[in-house]
């Protein structure tokens, strides 16, 4: 529970500067300041947001895929189409984006591991 009330002097540059880094990190200004004085990290992954959009749309239509699937409905698959649209998203074939996508994943979890958010 926040209760109490801080009060600082700081210029108009660096105040400037501190709430340009807190809207960068996507953090109020309390959370921004709080964090950076107990020593934590902020770590801050750009284009993530497209990523996890793309993720979702990914497991939806594997998803719906199943779904018919199982209902009898479709028996086969067309995976080439699959595949040449998966290529079109920002890497070169499926197999490049698994590794990615693994890479990723590990950083993430080593982070959170580490209960640390640095690069």
């Amino acid at each position: 529970m926040k209760d109490k009330k801080m009060s600082i002097r700081i210029s108009e540059d660096d105040l400037n500067i501190v709430h340009y880094k807190a809207e960068l990190a996507k953090l109020s200004l309390t959370e921004y300041v709080t964090q950076c004085a107990l020593g934590k990290q902020i770590f801050v992954i750009n284009g993530l947001d497209e990523v996890i959009r793309q993720q979702k749309a990914i497991g939806k239509n594997l998803n719906r895929l199943t779904v018919l699937s199982n209902m009898g409905k479709i028996s086969c698959v067309n995976l080439q189409e699959l595949t040449e649209n998966m290529g079109k998203i920002s890497c070169v074939n499926l197999q490049e984006l698994t590794e990615e996508y693994a890479a990723l994943n590990r950083k993430l979890t080593e982070l959170l591991d580490r209960k640390r958010w640095a690069a």
